[in-house]
Parts: C-alpha cells; structure tokens; sequence
C-alpha cells in the first residue's frame, strides 16, 4: 500500500476530533473542545461551521502542521440517506445533503463533509466519508415489520464496527469479506450487528431507541408501554428518552457508566440491577445476531468504551463464548478507519462509490 498523507475529521457533540496520518503513522492528532454555550448560539448543527472550521484551521496552524501535501481528506458523515458501506467522494449532492440533514437526523457528524470539502479545496486533494452513521445493509427479513408503511432502518457505529471486523480478519490471516462476524460497539449508545461475509445483515438503530439499554438510551421496549408513556407525557419527552434521556439518565440521575459500576460494586441494589441489566440486554442482542448468522461466527468483536471495563467483558465472554472466540477492542478505531479507508481507495484495492441521495433500497417491495 502506497504511504498517503490523509487528514481526517470527525465531529462530536462538544468537540472536534482531527489527526493527521502518513501511511499508518498518527503525525498528530488533537481533541478540540466547543463550550455548549458557545455552541448553543447556533440555530443548526450546519450553522457552526465557520466557528469549528476556524478553531481547527487555528489549531494546525499554532502547531505548525504541514497539510501542503495532503493526498486526501476525510470527513465523517452524517445526514445522509441509506447507503451500502464503503468509501464515497463528497460530492455535490452528498455535501449538500450533509447541509439539510437530508435523513432528518440532525447529529454532528453532518459537519464531516463540509470540514472535508473546506480543506479539500483549498490543498487541492480529495474529499471522502468513510462507512458513515448512515450505512444501512439490511436484508428484506430484517427490515420488513408488521404494520404496512413502517419498515426498520439501522443506524449503527459502521465505520467502527466495519474498521474492528477489518482488523481481526487480518489478523486471522483472512479477508472482512469472507468471514462472518457478529461486533458490539458499548458505549453511550450500543450498536450490535451481524456482519456477513462484508455486510452488515441485521442491527439495532441506535437514534431510534432500538436495542439494548445504555447510559443515555431506553433501550428496545413493548409498543404497547411507549404508547401509554407518550399519552401520559408528549412525544418530544418520549423521543428524547431514545438518545438523551433514557437509559441510566432516566433511572439513576446519571449518565456515568463508570459512577453506576463503581455504586453497584460497592453494593447499592438497584445500581447493580441496572448495570446488571444493561449487560443482559447486550447478551441478548448479541445472541440474537449470531442467530441471524445461523451460529457460523468465526468471532464476537466488542468494542466502544464501556469495554474498558473488564467486568463487563468478562461476563459478556461468559455468557457467549460457547457462540465463537470473544475479543476486546476497547475504544474505537474511527479515526484511524477514516484514513485507511481512503488509502484502500487511493491505493486502487477498493472502489470510490458515488452518492446518488437516492435510498439504497425501494419502499415498494415491502408494499405488497
């Protein structure tokens, strides 16, 4: 593989993540921190881009960073329609759709692309996301429900969960695309997938409130109880309860993984009850994807950065182990993701996808 120098760009809620690499080697990397009151000033998420733009362009500059030579830069995505996994230029329609939130998520990662085309354009390189939020492989079985109209999407930690099953296949001396794989990224949210010979089959959407509980998320719940809930409060509350407010932010005050661990280890009950729970709903789920797989797993990949926590990892690996070999990757791998995405591509080993805006699948053929 050719050494490319790559910038990369990944937006958070209060802060910007940038690193600069040549070959695999990290030549920097900073964690940019946004007050939330100064973010708060803005009307959308698109609408700080000049602010987070100069904070970035301020920092390389005070470190004396030489992007004269860039090969490409990457942007995380975010806004866009479902797409299959893979590489896309920024184009036209993708940056304009990153603008508007054209899937009516608003989420910071929209900022990815329009970072990326800034510094793309004025180094002259090329612009890229990699595997963003919006990739969405699901087979007809798993996107098909039960009410004519309502059809299951995924959002997911694809670029983290693809990049993890990428880098243990290597390691099994073997190709992401010819192994099956069931991963978990445990984190704020959690996102467990059944990846299929290079696709991601089947997985939870992490912005709908799907899937196992986490430290701000309420987790998979009966319809009938989120339709007494809502009658009883609004929707905007309800809805909040999927991403903000749900999980252990609704029953502990607190959205510290960390603090709930620690209280349930030194013995308050119902502590131990939530943690405790949290961790079932994730054996659930994980067994419920290797399901999906029809049991052929050649591994269970858990990353994210609640698997900094032994404890949990031990009692994941207890309970699923009989399923296949279960292997920690504490942490993500997203910015790293980002530039050997894009040195896969310019290197010629895989192919630039183009973004069309159009869903990569068709509503009619779940119509009857």
């Amino acid at each position: 593989m050719g050494v490319y120098k790559i910038l990369t760009i990944n937006p958070g809620s209060t802060s910007t993540k940038i690193a600069v690499y040549k070959g695999e080697e990290k030549l920097f990397s900073e964690n940019v921190s946004h007050a939330a009151d100064e973010l708060a000033k803005y009307k959308t998420i698109s609408d700080q881009l000049p602010f987070r733009l100069g904070m970035i362009r301020d920092l390389i500059k005070a470190n004396g960073v030489d992007l004269s030579d860039l090969d490409a830069v990457v942007g995380r995505g975010g806004g866009l329609m479902a797409v299959d996994g893979g590489v896309y230029g920024i184009n036209d329609v993708l940056y304009d759709h990153a603008v508007r939130g054209a899937n009516g998520v608003q989420h910071p990662a929209q900022l990815g692309p329009q970072i990326a085309k800034a510094f793309a354009d004025e180094y002259g390189c090329k612009a890229f996301v990699v595997n963003p939020p919006d990739t969405d492989e699901l087979i007809p079985e798993a996107r098909m429900t039960g009410i004519k109209g309502v059809f299951r999407n995924v959002h997911l930690h694809a670029l983290n969960q693809k990049e993890t099953a990428i880098q243990h296949a290597k390691k099994m001396g073997k190709k992401y695309e010819d192994c099956n794989f069931v991963v978990a990224h445990i984190g704020g949210g959690t996102s467990i997938a059944a990846h299929r010979k290079g696709k991601m089959i089947d997985g939870n959407d992490i912005v709908g409130g799907d899937g196992p509980m986490t430290p701000t998320r309420c987790g998979s719940l009966p319809a009938s109880e989120i339709i007494k809930y809502v009658a009883d409060t609004d929707i905007k509350t309800a809805k909040a309860l999927c991403t903000k407010t749900g999980g252990f932010v609704s029953l502990l005050g607190t959205s510290d993984a960390i603090e709930v661990s620690d209280k349930a280890a030194a013995g308050d009950k119902f502590a131990a009850l939530c943690w405790d729970t949290m961790i079932f709903q994730i054996i659930k789920q994980i067994g419920a994807m290797a399901a999906i797989l029809h049991g052929e797993v050649d591994g269970i990949l858990l990353g994210g950065g609640m698997v900094h926590n032994k404890g949990l990892v031990q009692k994941i690996t207890e309970a699923v182990s009989f399923i296949a070999p279960v292997t920690a990757y504490p942490g993500e791998f997203e910015m790293e993701a980002m530039a050997s995405g894009a040195a896969r591509v310019l290197d010629g080993e895989e192919e630039l996808k183009e973004y069309t805006g159009l869903l990569n699948w068709d509503k009619a053929d779940f119509m009857g």
